[in-house]
This record gives structure tokens, C-alpha cells and sequence, in this order.
């Protein structure tokens, strides 16, 4: 299990290298609401891969105009077909971020978390 490494942007400028972590089953992230965090997951294999984003402390939410509880205890999904690279804005999933974040289901594929 390893940390997502974090590419601190707010004194670069212009273009920059960022940390790539290789993902295992199993990984964490550290998450800093309110910060404009992106997490972005390349799949370069020939299948496709099904990455799970999970805080520890994540439950249920009752979001306002909805009028009931929705679960979010099974983490936010994210499906990455073979060659595939999406990105995650994670303040938008906070609800899925509180306690410790796991990322699982990532075997083959790769992460950068910036912010």
C-alpha cells in the first residue's frame, strides 16, 4: 500500500513535472478539502480497470432538496477502460472523502494527485 503523492502547484508557473504513483489494490490519498485538488488515473493495460474511492468515515449524506438519505459507504467509483486517463475534481466527491481515503482496485494503473 502506498500514499498518492501530492504536486503542490500553488508556487509553480507555467508547465511543471508532476508525481507519478504507481497503483497497487490498495492506496491512500491524503485529502485537503476546499483546495482544488484533481486526482487523475491513467490506465495504459489492455483491460479495463474499476478504481474505488473511499473515505473511512464515509456514510450517508441527506443532500438538501432531495428529502432523504443517500449511502455512500461503498465509495465513489471510477471506470477507466483500457488506455484511458480521467481526472477527478475531489472537492466535487467530497462526501465520499471523509476519514482516511483508501483507493483500491487500481492494480495496472497510474495516479497523480495535484493540488
Amino acid at each position: 500500500m502506498a500514499t498518492i503523492a501530492q504536486t503542490t502547484i500553488a508556487d509553480k508557473i507555467g508547465a511543471f513535472q508532476v508525481t507519478e504513483t504507481t497503483l497497487t489494490a490498495s492506496d491512500t490519498l491524503v485529502y485537503a478539502a476546499g483546495t482544488n485538488q484533481r486526482l487523475t488515473l491513467r490506465n495504459p493495460t489492455a483491460g479495463s480497470i474499476t478504481v474505488t474511492i473511499d473515505g473511512s468515515g464515509s456514510t450517508t449524506i441527506t443532500p438538501n432538496g432531495y428529502g432523504q438519505t443517500l449511502d455512500v459507504s461503498a465509495g465513489y467509483q471510477v471506470v477507466l477502460p483500457a488506455g484511458v486517463t480521467k481526472c477527478v475534481n475531489l472537492d466535487k466527491i467530497s462526501a465520499f472523502l471523509q476519514g482516511t481515503v483508501a483507493v483500491t482496485g487500481g492494480t495496472g494503473a497510474f495516479a497523480t494527485l495535484v493540488g
